[in-house]
């Protein structure tokens, strides 16, 4: 009955991937108890096709601790040539009556979050990104020092067909 089931959970493990034939690059990093302001998530991409386009999403998995609606993120992409090209963004993260959007079923919830839509990669070299959380409370300059609720920060390539 083992190895049965062992079969089972393999041939759907392969099923489930196999059905995401759009992704290139899926990597998640993990945040911790909280995310602090000072601290900068990096992904190194991987070697892409100079003559395709790109949509990039930078995927959020936080939980019922979030304490806020949206979410502000630096990101920085980091090209061979070092030219670095950083874009200050906004997410909404919940709904008017507070519960968080994305998907799950628990109060653990993913959000696949657009950065970049047909983005091209026409360097040869490493490409690399940073993210870095820049949510500040209403009325206040300074940012929020800790961050709670996000659990893990992750960074997406998938292909456009």
């Amino acid at each position: 009955m083992k190895i049965i089931n062992s079969l089972l959970f393999f041939l759907l493990l392969i099923l489930v991937v196999s059905c995401d034939n759009k992704r290139v690059f899926d990597q998640y990093k993990s945040v911790g108890n909280s995310w602090h302001k000072d601290s900068i998530i990096k992904f190194k991409l991987p070697q892409l096709e100079s003559t395709k386009k790109y949509n990039l999403f930078v995927n959020v998995r936080d939980n019922n601790d979030y304490p806020f609606s949206n979410l502000f993120l630096i990101i920085s992409l980091e090209q061979p040539n070092k030219k670095v090209i950083v874009d200050t963004l906004e997410y909404e993260m919940a709904n008017p009556d507070g519960t968080l959007m994305g998907e799950g079923f628990s109060d653990v919830k993913e959000s696949k979050l657009f950065y970049k839509e047909k983005a091209t990669f026409n360097l040869k070299g490493d490409y690399k990104i940073k993210i870095q959380q820049a949510v500040r409370q209403t009325g206040k300059v300074a940012g929020v020092n800790d961050l709670k609720g996000i659990t893990e920060i992750g960074f997406r390539i998938e292909s456009i067909d």
